[in-house]
């Protein structure tokens, strides 16, 4: 029985156990994936928990994606970068590596909805500077993006975040007039989200054929999403980035590396 898990606290909302359940049946293979509920100032007393009762690995949601750092023997070039760690593998010998995979999870959903995208032509604007704006902007330094702007309520961390990336700060008050000429637009914010304010912001002055990507996936259409679907720019919808950002582990633990279909999406739409 190959065993993996993830952790966090709280950690009864995850979609994680619903998504590597579904793989693990439609491919066969005898395996378990559940939650573990882990305290912060009982972090490394669970990890140790996990190892002894010989978990392959884990996956990490708040509030530990930084501090499990610390325990980590090796990290990835990815989550040095982002300064943070989602999946989690552990060697025979107990010892944790500790990846990113939200970098990857971000660019296989836009690729994987628009096919033909050109990269190395868009011009990006990234809404938000915390832990997922850092895991977009690797993403699209990594592919070569003509260039990246960057817009947050606090101009501080939006700076902080652009001189990383060799990025340009659009202040936020000013972001309807110089978001022209995006063709990538990355809400990466809680803003749209059920139960939190939407995203004002108008879209009318994007490149022509752009496309909008909110990262929020509940709702899944956002009132951004609808605003551009309305202007007749494309659009990227959120649920894609967890589902992906979720196929390296699962492939390290369970030795498959598993597709993201329409049906695994509606199952985690209609989880409570």
């Amino acid at each position: 029985m190959r065993k993996a898990g993830v952790i966090g606290h709280p950690i009864a909302h995850s979609k994680s156990p619903f998504i590597h359940g579904y793989w693990l049946q439609k491919y066969g293979i005898e395996g378990d994936y559940r939650t573990y509920d882990i305290a912060p100032d009982h972090l490394r007393a669970g990890v140790d928990e996990l190892i002894k009762n010989g978990l392959r690995g884990f996956n990490v949601t708040l509030p530990h994606k930084q501090h499990i750092m610390e325990l980590c023997t090796t990290l990835s070039d990815e989550a040095k970068s982002i300064g943070a760690v989602n999946t989690v593998t552990i060697s025979d010998e107990g010892k944790l590596h500790g990846h990113n995979t939200d970098a990857y999870g971000f660019s296989q959903n836009l690729a994987d909805t628009i096919p033909d995208i050109n990269w190395s032509e868009q011009i990006a604007t990234v809404i938000g500077a915390g832990g997922a704006a850092r895991a977009v902007m690797q993403s699209l330094s990594q592919k070569s993006v003509t260039e990246i702007r960057i817009t947050n309520r606090t101009k501080q961390s939006a700076e902080n975040l652009a001189s990383e990336y060799n990025a340009r700060v659009i202040d936020w008050h000013q972001k309807n007039e110089l978001i022209t000429g995006t063709t990538l637009l990355v809400n990466t914010t809680s803003l749209g989200m059920k139960g939190q304010d939407d995203l004002d912001i108008d879209l009318s002055g994007l490149a022509s054929r752009a496309i909008v990507y909110d990262i929020v996936y509940v709702p899944l259409h956002t009132s951004l999403l609808q605003q551009a679907e309305k202007l007749g720019f494309r659009i990227v919808t959120g649920i894609g980035m967890l589902l992906h950002q979720a196929r390296p582990g699962f492939e390290v633990w369970f030795g498959q590396f598993p597709d993201v279909t329409e049906e695994l999406e509606q199952i985690i739409l209609t989880k409570k």
